[in-house]
């Protein structure tokens, strides 16, 4: 056990208290040549508030001293919550009074003020900042006389941002800028900046995306480094590098992808055996072939942890040499892999499987639109094109049917909400939004990747080396029980419940609602009662999957955690792996596990900041216009529609008139106090668009 986790678990202990440092180096046995050292390693933990030093420069843990340490999740409307880095601890409150200068995502030690208890949370105040999350900050230019502000874009930021004159640096009234902090916020003072870039008229085509990759940080060009290590990639396979692997280029192995996908990743073979088994291949881009660790690129694409797909355009992980070149799986061209074959029985179980270094050469680029026109629609031009394949592609519908059986059988979760589909002209306006397909091709790739990565976790779990997992945490007992409570103003109760809820419980309730009218709420709010899958050196198990081994492994191209484990298995596979460099992956793999997960939030709230701006604009073209919805969600001051295009607007409270409705929180609902006439979550209704912000990507209905 390192140092500071032995100085952690012994500050942790309830008998501790707290000690001066020259104590805790007589408690540890530290030699008097290795004191500063020591010493370093405490002033280090308490710059990153792991421990706190007393006004008695005494150390202590945080939570043993009513302390809080975690990142500041702040509200639109001021008042945000301390999320804990420490498991178990519960995340606290914080008023907007209580802010003392903090802004969103900063890294801070808040004092609790009142205890929580009996479903209500914690309370607290800010006492320290640790790290500051927003050096640079986009949003709208405002002047006046003699200076100017930037208002943020991020709602959750909220704090104007004061610009002395001397530093407008030629911004103009109503400009999209990056400002850059120069002094921080104070208790009753707002920060202040100078304008490091302009973007372009908060009107202008185009400027809108712009400033949504520039709030988070996302850079769509790579550095020229990067980029000349990459153009030094040669595009041939050397023939000793072919003649190492287990050739499979006469094999019949298809890619199945979106039509506009460019990065392809995975492919997949299968065959029937002679014992009436199933041999599924698939066949995922060996990207560490080319993108050595330690490399610029490497260094790079984990800056980066994954690529991001925006409404108009993807920000690669790796530059375009390799995501739509030499690494993606293109028709008929010799490609590296590295494949995983199992031999799967007739209801599901992996009986065998191997994995090993390969070339491949694909014999076509299917579409999932093309694959399932052929197995659902029977479509004859197409089953003649591709008459050489249709064995295989019905043997894939077949093995796909008894794999999501079987994790149907095990207690698997599956949310079956709708996705949106923007599709953007070459200016970048919404033209249509609508539901995302997913047909029985897209539902073939992903029981093939699941069983995969499903088969290499478990391999690797065994084997005992250092891995990236990836984990879905059991629900907190408290938020299951709240659900619940709240199921059974519907008539339904779910199964078990004690100290843990099995996976197998919520799936039953899932396809008891399927169809129904309150399907959609109690999707919805099973999943925020769920935590959020992450990544993970612990292999703690995936609860939404119901499965003990899981891990991300079949898109090393847009992901940097498949690519760390293409490099361990590699090495595993050539006996690489000694005692020295297992000790340093353990490190490696613990930072890609963090990193990783913190990159796909971001994406993740890129990816939808761009959605909800294109659907918000599609919408200024509907102003007036009726359509029907159904209540998504019901919250004190309004209640959310749905469209069957997947866009959500607000029905304002306030824009009911005939009667005075009372918000039931327990129960998602408003009810007349005079009619007692209800809106819950689930009811159709028919709306009008009245309004549309762009700016702050609002959307207002009223009820016809």
């Amino acid at each position: 056990m390192a140092i500071k986790e032995k100085i952690l678990e012994f500050m942790r202990e309830k008998a501790y208290n707290p000690m001066l440092d020259i104590e805790l180096a007589n408690v540890f046995n530290i030699k008097p040549q290795e004191i500063g050292e020591f010493y370093a390693v405490l002033d280090e933990m308490e710059k990153k508030g792991q421990i706190i030093k007393t006004k008695k420069n005494r150390y202590a843990a945080p939570e043993r001293m009513n302390l809080i340490v975690g990142k500041l999740q702040q509200h639109s409307k001021g008042f945000g919550f301390i999320l804990s880095e420490i498991e178990g601890y519960s995340d606290v409150f914080v008023s907007s009074s209580d802010m003392n200068g903090a802004m969103h995502n900063d890294r801070v030690i808040g004092r609790i003020t009142k205890k929580g208890g009996d479903g209500r949370r914690a309370e607290g105040e800010i006492i320290r900042i640790l790290e500051r999350a927003n050096a640079e900050i986009v949003g709208t230019f405002e002047s006046s006389k003699n200076f100017g502000f930037v208002v943020p874009d991020d709602t959750r930021i909220k704090m104007d941002i004061y610009i002395p004159k001397s530093e407008i640096n030629g911004a103009k009234d109503g400009y999209k800028v990056v400002a850059q902090i120069t002094k921080w916020p104070e208790p009753r003072r707002n920060p202040e900046g100078k304008i490091i870039e302009i973007l372009g008229h908060k009107d202008d085509v185009g400027t809108d995306i712009i400033s949504i990759i520039k709030k988070y940080k996302l850079s769509e060009v790579f550095p020229k480094k990067v980029e000349a290590e990459a153009a030094n990639i040669p595009e041939e396979i050397p023939q000793e590098e072919i003649n190492r692997r287990r050739d499979l280029r006469n094999e019949k192995i298809v890619t199945i992808d979106g039509l506009d996908a460019k990065d392809l990743d995975d492919a997949v073979s299968v065959k029937k055996l002679s014992n009436g088994n199933y041999l599924l291949g698939v066949h995922i881009a060996d990207v560490t072939h080319y993108v050595k660790e330690h490399s610029r690129i490497d260094k790079e694409a984990f800056k980066r942890g994954t690529s991001v797909y925006l409404v108009d355009r993807v920000i690669p992980m790796l530059p375009k040499k390799l995501s739509n070149g030499v690494c993606s799986l293109n028709p008929k061209v010799d490609r590296l892999t590295l494949s995983v074959n199992m031999e799967i029985d007739k209801k599901g179980k992996v009986v065998n499987h191997e994995i090993y270094e390969s070339v491949i050469k694909t014999c076509e680029r299917m579409t999932y639109t093309d694959v399932s026109d052929i197995l659902e629609k029977d479509d004859e031009e197409l089953k003649k094109r591709y008459a050489y394949l249709l064995d295989d592609f019905k043997l894939m519908e077949e093995l796909a049917k008894i794999l999501r059986k079987k994790r149907e059988e095990r207690g698997s979760i599956d949310f079956d909400f709708d996705e949106s589909k923007v599709i953007v002209d070459d200016k970048g306006i919404p033209v249509e939004i609508k539901k995302a397909e997913r047909r029985i091709a897209n539902r073939i790739i992903e029981e093939f990747m699941l069983i995969c990565n499903e088969t290499v976790a478990e391999h690797f779990h065994w084997s005992d080396l250092p891995f990236v997992y990836r984990i879905h945490e059991d629900p907190d007992i408290e938020k299951i029980e709240n659900f619940n409570k709240f199921i059974h103003n519907f008539g339904y109760h779910l199964k078990g419940i004690t100290n843990e809820i099995h996976p197998r419980a919520l799936q039953d309730l899932l396809k008891k609602v399927e169809g129904k009218k309150e399907e959609r709420i109690i999707n919805t709010i099973m999943l925020r009662s769920l935590k959020k899958a992450r990544y993970s050196p612990q292999n703690t198990g995936h609860f939404g999957l119901a499965a003990d081994n899981y891990c991300h492994f079949t898109s090393p191209i847009r992901r940097y955690p498949d690519l760390q484990i293409h490099r361990i298995i590699k090495e595993s596979l050539s006996g690489k792996l000694t005692g020295k460099r297992i000790k340093k992956l353990k490190g490696i793999v613990e930072n890609a596990a963090e990193q990783s997960s913190e990159r796909e939030r971001i994406a993740v709230e890129a990816e939808r900041e761009t959605e909800d701006l294109k659907k918000t604009e599609y919408m200024t073209y509907h102003i007036g216009e009726e359509f029907e919805g159904i209540i998504s969600s019901v919250v004190s001051f309004g209640m959310f529609v749905e469209l069957e295009n997947t866009i959500e607007g607000l029905v304002r409270i306030s824009s009911l008139v005939d009667d005075y409705y009372i918000y039931d929180e327990e129960n998602y609902l408003f009810r007349g106090e005079r009619t007692k006439k209800t809106y819950r979550i689930g009811d159709e209704v028919r709306i009008k668009v009245i309004r549309a912000d762009v700016s702050q990507k609002e959307i207002d209905f009223i009820l016809v």
